[in-house]
């Protein structure tokens, strides 16, 4: 019951209770039990950051990266990302390794893209262990190793992460850190297609083309 957690919240929120006003943030910013409002978001996410609220400095990131109820501003975003990922926030540690990889509004550099990568995907999160395989697999500034590669797809596609379910069973089509196998590149591929990844729809209809013209 959203309306009833709602006053518990703001109740608490208002006694200073991070966690409370972290909350509140998060319930405006998705309209879950109240209007959707921004602004109001960033009022409760700035409340908690002022102590020292690591979830919050990150939603605080995005709210910045994406100009949601703020003027957009990629150096204010980096701040509370960078901050919220010392306090071992694994989302804000993935945008950081992002951010790094992509020279995206700091200098490129793949050593500090690998070790926040490292730090999130450590914390099972399935989108640094999908870009952090992605390095493996290219050689991105670092040894390119297929087998590490693998594992770290798998770790993510085993999440129901998209991309991470592909790429496992390109590996697996290719035989490349694994032996070739078609049955497993199937399965991860259908996995994949079943949410729509269009390139994994694609890769099975070849497949299957190439099956019956060698029948």
């Amino acid at each position: 019951d959203y309306k009833t957690a709602y006053k518990l919240f703001l109740s608490l929120a208002n006694k200073d209770d991070a966690g409370a006003q972290y909350i509140l943030g998060c319930m405006f910013e998705e309209g879950h039990g109240v209007k959707q409002d921004y602004k109001k978001a960033i009022k409760w996410y700035r409340l908690a950051v002022k102590q020292g609220h690591g979830m919050a400095q990150s939603a605080l990131g995005q709210m910045y990266c994406y100009g949601l109820g703020v003027e957009q501003d990629y150096k204010q975003a980096i701040k509370w990302y960078r901050l919220a990922g010392y306090k071992g926030d694994a989302d804000a540690q993935c945008c950081m390794g992002w951010f790094y990889e992509e020279g995206k509004w700091l200098p490129k550099d793949y050593e500090k893209a690998r070790n926040w990568y490292l730090l999130s995907a450590t914390q099972k999160n399935a989108d640094a262990q999908n870009n952090l395989a992605r390095m493996y697999y290219e050689g991105r500034g670092i040894q390119q190793n297929y087998k590490e590669a693998l594992r770290l797809f798998r770790l993510s596609a085993e999440q129901g992460y998209v991309e991470a379910q592909f790429n496992l069973g390109m590996m697996y089509a290719d035989g490349q850190g694994v032996a070739e196998d078609y049955a497993e590149a199937i399965k991860w591929l259908k996995l994949a297609a079943e949410q729509k990844f269009e390139a994994a729809q694609f890769k099975l209809e070849l497949m299957h083309l190439n099956e019956n013209i060698l029948n």
